[in-house]
């Protein structure tokens, strides 16, 4: 009887990003490659500086690289314009800031519903389920509350169940405990895995955080922009 082999869902080849500055052209990423398959998570790990964040927004296509090229679930999102990036980001990723990137003027409930709506789901499929997911976060009775009424973790929480709430196929997250205390950080992880694990999205996330990066399958360490070990 044979098995299928895992799915590659994320394929980087020779990866680059150089930038002009005032002094000239700064290299961040130096040719970098790898991949992760199906239901894997990986830490992202090494000194501020060492280009990590820059890294995680390439692999989302949140930015475009200027050598090498990023695959993800079988899409090439190296090039292209951003509505395309876009749409693939909509119906694939899911995406935890370090800041939340919560919008002010929309309450917890309206924040989660946000990025179904925008993938054309309607407004009360889309209100019915973000409240489940408010729910499976622990924030049932803080539905109506706006981003400056919660406190730092309940507002990680509402950015948790936004990233969650498309159950995508892979899931970013740059520093997500980074600004939060122990006691709180400590919850927002074992949150993240526990919502990976019952949806068998892949994690592919950046940490300072130890514990956080142990959890992981797999780590990999970044020195001024290139991969030392890991990949």
């Amino acid at each position: 009887m044979s098995t299928s082999l895992p799915r590659t869902v994320l394929d980087v080849s020779h990866l680059g990003k150089t930038v002009d500055t005032a002094d000239g052209l700064l290299t961040i990423l130096h040719d970098i490659s790898f991949s992760v398959e199906e239901g894997d998570s990986l830490a992202i790990v090494g000194a501020s500086g060492s280009g990590k964040s820059t890294l995680l927004g390439l692999l989302a296509g949140l930015d475009t690289p200027t050598a090498g090229q990023v695959v993800l679930m079988d899409k090439d999102i190296s090039g292209g314009d951003e509505s395309t990036r876009a749409a693939i980001r909509a119906h694939h990723v899911g995406f935890v800031f370090q800041t939340f990137q919560l919008i002010d003027h929309l309450n917890a409930l309206e924040n989660v519903q946000l990025p179904m709506e925008l993938i054309g789901m309607p407004r009360a499929e889309a209100a019915a389920k973000a409240q489940v997911w408010l729910e499976k976060v622990g924030l049932a009775e803080r539905l109506k509350h706006r981003p400056k009424t919660l406190s730092g973790g309940e507002q990680q929480r509402v950015a948790l169940a936004r990233a969650f709430v498309t159950e995508p196929d892979i899931l970013f997250a740059d520093e997500p405990t980074g600004s939060l205390d122990e006691q709180n950080g400590q919850k927002i992880i074992d949150l993240l895995f526990q919502l990976n694990q019952d949806l068998g999205a892949t994690l592919i996330l950046v940490t300072h955080d130890g514990a956080l990066a142990k959890r992981c399958k797999r780590q990999m360490v970044l020195n001024a922009g290139r991969v030392i070990s890991g990949s």
